[in-house]
């Protein structure tokens, strides 16, 4: 998915939204079903490899679609966008759990992408009827694709050895690969420089990064789901291989988190108008908090009723931050960069998910040591320190949150 997002976004602005939106959903529902079909690991490898490729068509054309659909009234609708993602993020990890418990017609951990057919052909219906189908953005243009290779190159240079490194040991061709990533990433951004300067068509139009809302943004994105993600991470693993929770255990455990988050979205974007840039700071110092509370509740062996509270209001701060966040990054963009800007947000997220995976997947496992050998004493320490050092990356983010512009800017 990260390698193909910035082709993605390109790929709306060429052909039109609500096609390739379409063409992502089919695909993402074809590639589901093969994952639940899968009569070995290379196959469901090879599927899980198709869904990210065919979502990464999918995600960035939301953002496009939502300013067509609404036009003056965006920064409504993009506040019903944060409260649909907590609902999705409350929802999501409790059905998995409930599905794989479950056992469906026998069918175990498929019936995980089994659910994604109804839910696809529900979006196919409904998308057909009611998304617009306007004019492309670059009509006439062709996909750059050179500079496609070139980024997909450089992403995976990146994103493979971030999120594998650890389950590999990080042997040295890992750290060979992050060093290789630099130049990679620099020949693409000079390739697009050279092919702008020509008046050809690029796979990124690098002067988005010219508006402080949308460079702020980017960094602020990095620091951000990186802790959200790889804390996460860490406290899944915590739940299920130091506590031994089944997977509906752990979900239902961290459906406060999720809950949160959905009350903290709908906050968060009912108070943006009066408070701007400041419910960023607000929504990251309960984050803070939570997390606080969280390494003091965690004791010797912490129940699953002491987690309530701290992740509760862990996830009502992270809620917060979702709808005024993508309200500043992509405010003032105009038509014609919404696409492939989108496309490098998306990839953006996809790398500080990795980085923040890579970060505090090593610190919980090199804590660990052993995970078939470690005790509970092991896990609860290894959380304990996954918890403090979140908490000084969102210190961290929160810092960041003043490079951002103090009021979230509409479009027009």
């Amino acid at each position: 998915m990260a390698v193909g997002l910035l082709v993605g976004g390109r790929l709306g602005d060429i052909y039109g939204r609500k096609r390739m939106m379409i063409v992502g959903v089919v695909g993402f529902l074809a590639a589901s079903a093969l994952c639940a079909v899968s009569v070995s690991p290379e196959m469901l490898l090879t599927s899980r490899v198709l869904q990210g490729l065919f979502g990464a068509v999918l995600v960035p054309q939301s953002f496009g679609l939502i300013r067509e659909l609404f036009g003056p009234d965006v920064s409504k609708a993009f506040a019903m966008l944060g409260p649909v993602i907590g609902l999705a993020t409350v929802l999501g990890p409790v059905v998995a759990g409930v599905l794989v418990d479950a056992d469906l017609f026998g069918q175990g951990w498929r019936m995980i992408f089994l659910i994604n057919v109804p839910l696809g052909a529900f979006a196919l219906y409904v998308g057909a009827r009611v998304l617009p189908s306007g004019e492309p953005a670059a009509r006439g243009q062709r996909l750059d694709v050179k500079g496609a290779i070139l980024a997909a190159a450089g992403m995976f240079l990146l994103v493979y050895p971030l999120t594998q490194g650890h389950e590999l040991g990080w042997p040295a061709w890992t750290l060979a690969m992050l060093a290789a990533s630099v130049p990679a990433i620099g020949i693409f951004a000079g390739y697009q420089a050279k092919r702008a300067r020509n008046n050809r068509s690029v796979l990124v139009r690098l002067g988005v990064f010219a508006k402080r809302s949308y460079t702020s943004g980017v960094a602020f994105l990095i620091a951000f789901f990186g802790v959200i993600t790889g804390f996460s991470l860490a406290v899944g693993l915590f739940l299920q291989l130091g506590l031994g929770y089944q997977p509906l255990h752990a979900s239902l455990t961290m459906a406060p988190w999720a809950v949160g988050a959905f009350i903290g979205s709908a906050l968060g974007a009912t108070v943006l108008a009066k408070l701007g840039r400041h419910v960023l700071h607000i929504g990251l110092s309960l984050m803070a908090v939570g997390l606080v509370v969280l390494l003091a509740v965690m004791g010797d062996v912490p129940s699953a009723g002491a987690l309530v509270t701290p992740l509760t209001v862990y996830g009502l701060g992270m809620g917060m931050i979702f709808v005024p966040l993508f309200d500043i990054i992509v405010g003032d963009l105009s038509d014609e960069e919404i696409g492939s800007a989108s496309g490098v947000l998306t990839s953006v997220e996809q790398l500080g998910a990795s980085l923040g995976i890579a970060v505090l997947g090593t610190v919980f496992f090199s804590t660990v040591g052993s995970p078939l050998h470690a005790g509970i004493a092991e896990f609860v320490h290894a959380a304990k320190v996954v918890t403090v050092i979140a908490i000084g990356l969102t210190v961290v983010t929160f810092a960041l949150g003043f490079l951002l512009p103090k009021k979230a800017k509409q479009a027009h």
